[in-house]
């Protein structure tokens, strides 16, 4: 499947420079706390590409391209979902308005963020922890 892997000029073209720029910077900080498979793929019919981090045949997250944005989905499962209900009030507004707004299927809630630049990273990274703790030795940066 090489040929569904974007050269990073074609990122550029379909998403634009700043969000290219939000796409390596969050790949970046998963890349920091996590050892995964990454896995491109086809984004189905809304997405031109999608980018999947796995590891033990368990999907972490992914991210999608299409033209001018980028997106970020987390599926929380049952109980993922009691621990993020019940730190809800910790997390951004907008954070909180997706989790409301998500599609509940029968192997979770299907969180698709839409960032436009970092404000939402810590938000995304507390949430990816609930899925799974990092495996990498974290270097807190203070």
């Amino acid at each position: 499947m090489p040929d569904k892997i974007p050269s990073s000029e074609q990122m550029t073209a379909l998403v634009g420079p700043s969000l290219v720029e939000v796409w390596k910077q969050l790949c970046a900080l998963i890349d920091e706390k996590y050892d995964m498979e990454h896995l491109w793929g086809d984004g189905g019919k809304a997405w031109a590409y999608e980018y999947k981090y796995r590891r033990g045949g368990k999907t972490l997250c992914a991210l999608y391209a299409r033209e001018n944005c980028v997106g970020f989905m987390v599926v929380l499962g049952k109980q993922e979902r009691l621990k993020f209900e019940n730190d809800r009030a910790s997390y951004s507004q907008e954070v909180q308005n997706v989790y409301d707004e998500a599609q509940t299927y029968h192997d979770g809630k299907w969180l698709m963020f839409e960032p436009r630049d970092a404000s939402l990273f810590d938000d995304f990274v507390r949430i990816l922890s609930i899925k799974r703790r990092p495996n990498k030795a974290a270097r807190k940066k203070q």
